[in-house]
């Protein structure tokens, strides 16, 4: 049954990179078996709060404006709501918060794993802890790599930006337990033996920026090519399945008779 007017649900997914003997590294967790997508490898995520919208929060990013971060995205407003998402979902899920190696609270373990506690408990806001611990948001090691739309044969349906942050060997990253059971950090070639041995089951966005990455010999030279990128010039992906023998067939943009379906 194709579900044509499901609305689609903002949200935002960050790629997290760390430098490496033989090049770089990307952090990858596993789903909670019970949860949506349960038991697949992803990147942390999730979907823009309404809190991620505040503009409140602004002054705490640095690199990186409102107007620009729209302009980056190729929307009209509300693009740093992205980068807020990302930033916010990143130290719920796996404990690494993206702020100034000046602040403060990242020296202090203690202190942060307490804050996330809070967070994830809904005992305290995102907005709480920028406030209370003037943090300085690092919006500009942030940039955005691809644009996935689900399918319309999904019952829910996410409008996903996705985006590639470098972040200091020492971060190591933990999972929270809940929404993710497991997490590690592998290089993007490794990923991408597992997912064809089996041993790791991806969904095609995950994959498919995963084989993006490893085109790349360092990851300041992903970053930097995402980061050259003009304004609005990451279209969106946005995959077709049709059913022919009762087996689900994809179809993604520049295939043959993507656009007839």
């Amino acid at each position: 049954i194709l579900i044509m007017n499901t609305p689609l649900i903002p949200a935002a997914t960050i790629i997290l990179m760390r430098a490496a003997k033989n090049g770089f590294e990307i952090f990858l967790a596993k789903r909670n078996s019970k949860s949506t997508f349960g038991d697949v490898y992803v990147f942390p995520g999730g979907k823009l709060d309404e809190a991620d919208y505040d503009e409140d929060l602004h002054q705490f990013c640095y690199g990186i404006d409102e107007i620009s971060a729209s302009k980056k995205l190729g929307l009209t407003e509300n693009g740093l709501a992205y980068w807020l998402a990302c930033i916010r979902e990143c130290f719920e899920e796996v404990g690494i918060l993206l702020t100034s190696k000046h602040d403060d609270l990242i020296h202090n373990d203690v202190r942060l794993n307490s804050y996330r506690n809070k967070l994830n408990s809904g005992k305290i806001t995102f907005k709480d802890i920028c406030i209370r611990e003037k943090l300085s948001l690092r919006a500009s090691s942030i940039v955005p790599c691809s644009h996935w739309i689900t399918p319309t044969v999904e019952p829910k349906r996410f409008d996903t930006r996705f985006f590639l942050a470098k972040v200091k060997s020492e971060q190591l990253g933990f999972h929270d337990g809940f929404e993710l059971t497991e997490s590690f950090w592998i290089s993007p070639a490794d990923a991408i033996k597992k997912f064809k041995d089996g041993e790791m089951n991806m969904l095609p966005p995950t994959i498919q920026n995963i084989k993006k990455l490893d085109e790349f010999k360092s990851f300041d030279d992903a970053f930097n090519f995402f980061a050259d990128l003009g304004n609005g010039n990451i279209p969106p992906i946005l995959p077709k399945f049709i059913k022919k023998d009762g087996v689900w067939i994809g179809y993604y943009p520049g295939d043959e008779g993507y656009d007839e379906l």
